[in-house]
């Protein structure tokens, strides 16, 4: 079935429609969402609630671009959104503490699991991941969409929607920045 087809079904309500999309898609989704938020139990729940918003809003969608475009910008908003309410919850224990009313023990997240590393290069991707997180947003965001998930400039441009020379742009200056935190990282061991 080709992808307007389908989406003509979806716009329906048509139950085996959905089906097909998300065994169709969610490798791709939950594997995007995984590298953002570094957490399997996070990257699936996050998943969960980008399907039930293409569900719900499928009617909007215009087809200005590929279905699997739509897919990652969802994608990557449920993901932000997940980093988002973890800095928040990190803050707000952290806030707790200070004025008394946490537990004692500041409430955090653990800092890196991803299921698709081997166990030998867990702490060299984990310092990896360290330092993605400590790129601005959209540097991140481009850098993990093409290195990571293999998408081509113009693909990460209509997903982030800006041009391809702002994803090159992005994409050199995310190098520059994981250059210099990895170097300083290196240089102090």
């Amino acid at each position: 079935m080709n992808e307007a087809a389908l989406i003509n079904e979806l716009k329906q309500g048509n139950q085996q429609a959905f089906t097909r999309l998300v065994e169709a898609y969610q490798h791709l989704v939950y594997s995007a969402i995984l590298n953002i938020v570094q957490q399997a139990e996070e990257a699936e729940d996050a998943s969960q609630e980008v399907f039930v918003q293409v569900y719900q809003s499928i009617r909007n969608f215009r087809g200005d671009s590929k279905l699997s475009t739509w897919l990652y910008r969802i994608a990557v908003s449920k993901a932000l959104d997940c980093e988002r309410k973890k800095k928040t919850k990190k803050r707000i224990g952290f806030v707790k503490n200070l004025v008394g009313f946490g537990s004692g023990e500041e409430e955090t997240v653990t800092d890196f699991h991803h299921p698709g590393i081997a166990l030998d290069n867990k702490e060299s991707a984990s310092v990896l991941f360290n330092a993605l997180k400590q790129l601005p947003e959209t540097q991140r965001i481009a850098f993990t969409l093409i290195k990571a998930e293999g998408l081509s400039y113009d693909e990460v441009s209509k997903v982030m929607n800006v041009s391809v020379k702002a994803v090159e742009a992005l994409m050199h200056r995310g190098k520059e920045n994981l250059r210099k935190i990895l170097n300083n990282y290196y240089s102090e061991k």
